[in-house]
């Protein structure tokens, strides 16, 4: 067996519980995941380098599996963009995009009760990113 295929992937690893939080938290729950999913939706980024120019500072090792990841999961797709040298672009599914109001909640919350966090939108956030951010 190689090492490929013992790794079990998140989206069809069995549940640690029937709890839809937990499951959910499965999928998305590390520091690092809701930050890229938050790159693709607010800041429109498709590109490995964009997401590593991120205040965050995320290790290339780390982004390159949470996208991984993200694609295991069907919450994103990727596209190649050039052949030589080889490279792709991650978009949001619907499924991707359906975290939309989760990150709104969060922010709102982080508003709320973390301190030094932004009030309003910083720069660079996409019209696209406003708009979700706004939808009830």
């Amino acid at each position: 067996m190689t090492t490929q295929s013992k790794k079990r992937s998140p989206a069809r690893a069995a549940l640690r519980s029937p709890c839809p939080i937990a499951g959910a938290l499965d999928l998305v729950g590390d520091r690092w995941t809701l930050l890229v999913v938050r790159d693709l939706l607010l800041y429109e980024k498709h590109r490995f380098t964009e997401f590593l120019a991120s205040p965050e500072q995320i290790a290339s090792n780390i982004l390159a599996d949470r996208l991984d990841r993200l694609e295991r999961c069907g919450l994103v797709t990727r596209r190649k963009y050039a052949e030589r040298p080889p490279r792709e672009e991650y978009h949001p599914t619907a499924r991707g995009r359906d975290l939309a109001p989760v990150l709104r909640e969060l922010i709102r919350w982080g508003q709320r009760h973390v301190s030094g966090t932004a009030k309003h939108p910083p720069d660079g956030v996409s019209e696209e990113g406003r708009r979700l951010m706004h939808q009830v």
